[in-house]
């Protein structure tokens, strides 16, 4: 699509000159012949370099008016490029580093002062990989590099973007995190895999002493054709899961107990609808925390969220309790009209009071409720509960009461 919109001009210009003045065949000199200009955005600008080109005047060399460009001019930008490799970089980090979408980064480059379009970014996003897939097939520097260290511990994993479409299997030497080998197979056979260790291993200089997977059957079975004197490991990501599994599971039956005894936040929260005192601004708040420890969630095998779902509601627990001590009787969330020492629950209701412990009692306290007349009722002892009764539908039940059949 041809340019809408005309570039603006680039505030910096920069020359680049050959760091050779001779020709490198003959050794003539190589005079000045014309110069040339390109506009470059990286992301620190529009830079306009001018770019001195020098060719051997000298006919009978073979190098006779050829340009000789300046070495410097592909740090800046790939050949006919109008974006810096910085932009380029970028752009291949966003995308396959933080998994990002076309338009996200699109957006974070125009927020840095590139002005780019969003197709642009998905053929930078290209140049990318074509410079990666370059780079991984210099074979030379790859086996200079594995010579040095004598040895190869293979890693083999397959990755699948889509249900449905190819696996790409990425063949990797755990010691110096070279890719070995990566190609995209229709299906993960003993035979397909086999085919793609035997073709690494032919490619090696240095011998494959181990390998490293995630326990394929059909990859053991592969491994154990083409590298029977290899050692044969399960990855240490799978073992660790694997072997937390049975905590994992039984972690994730307490949590789903625990969450039982704490439902039905929403219909509190809706009979606070309208108040605004102090009581309905402490209930909420309860509320909030509620709702944060039942929808934050671990990341098996390390962060057991059972666990820390446990330990908030405790926190959220001793909260009430030490709101209770301090002279308020918060009174049973089911309404069932008894309290405890550090049971949890709103503030009481208007004419509700609370006893002190009696002697020689266990340390519980009974509730009463007085009418508008100054009659009470039936005293009720309750006693502790270990975790707050939330209702489970948005009435509250009220308590039995019982007048006194003496004025």
């Amino acid at each position: 699509m041809a340019r809408r919109q005309a570039r603006p001009a680039a505030p910096y210009q920069y020359q680049l000159e050959p760091y050779q003045r001779h020709c490198p065949h003959c050794g003539g000199a190589a005079h000045v012949a014309y110069h040339s200009r390109r506009t470059v955005a990286t992301l620190d600008g529009l830079y306009r370099l001018v770019l001195v080109v020098r060719h051997c005047q000298d006919p009978t060399c073979p190098l006779y008016r050829r340009a000789y460009r300046p070495e410097e001019e592909g740090q800046w930008a790939l050949p006919q490029g109008e974006f810096g490799l910085d932009v380029i970089a970028l752009v291949g980090a966003l995308r396959f580093a933080e998994h990002r979408s076309v338009p996200e980064i699109h957006r974070a480059l125009t927020q840095r002062g590139v002005a780019i379009a969003e197709r642009t970014v998905t053929h930078l996003a290209q140049r990318y990989e074509e410079l990666v897939a370059l780079r991984l097939a210099d074979q030379p520097r790859l086996h200079e590099r594995l010579r040095q260290q004598e040895r190869v511990v293979l890693a083999i994993d397959g990755l699948q973007p889509d249900v449905g479409h190819e696996v790409l299997w990425v063949l990797r030497d755990c010691l110096s995190g070279e890719v070995l080998l990566a190609r995209s197979l229709l299906s993960g056979t003993e035979d397909d895999l086999a085919t793609l260790l035997r073709e690494v291993k032919d490619n090696l200089p240095v011998p494959i002493t181990g390998v490293i997977s995630d326990g394929q059957h059909s990859l053991r079975r592969a491994v154990q054709r083409v590298l029977p004197e290899a050692a044969h490991q399960l990855c240490q990501f799978h073992y660790l899961r694997e072997a937390a599994k049975p905590v994992f599971e039984a972690d994730r039956h307490a949590k789903v107990l625990l969450k039982k005894e704490v439902r039905g936040v929403r219909p509190i929260e809706r009979a606070l609808e309208g108040r605004d005192d102090d009581e309905a601004r402490a209930i909420r708040g309860y509320c909030l925390a509620v709702r944060s420890a039942l929808t934050d969630d671990g990341r098996p095998p390390l962060c057991a969220s059972g666990l820390k779902l446990h330990d908030r509601l405790q926190a959220i627990h001793a909260s009430i309790g030490r709101v209770a001590e301090k002279g308020g009787c918060p009174g049973n969330w089911r309404g069932s009209g008894g309290c405890s020492t550090g049971a949890s629950g709103p503030p009481p209701r208007a004419g509700r009071r609370c006893a002190p412990p009696t002697a020689g009692s266990t340390g519980r306290r009974t509730c009463s409720t007085t009418t508008t007349t100054g009659r009470a009722t039936r005293s009720a002892p309750t006693t502790r509960r270990s975790w707050p009764r939330w209702p489970r539908s948005g009435r509250r039940s009220t308590p039995s009461r019982r007048r006194s059949t003496t004025s």
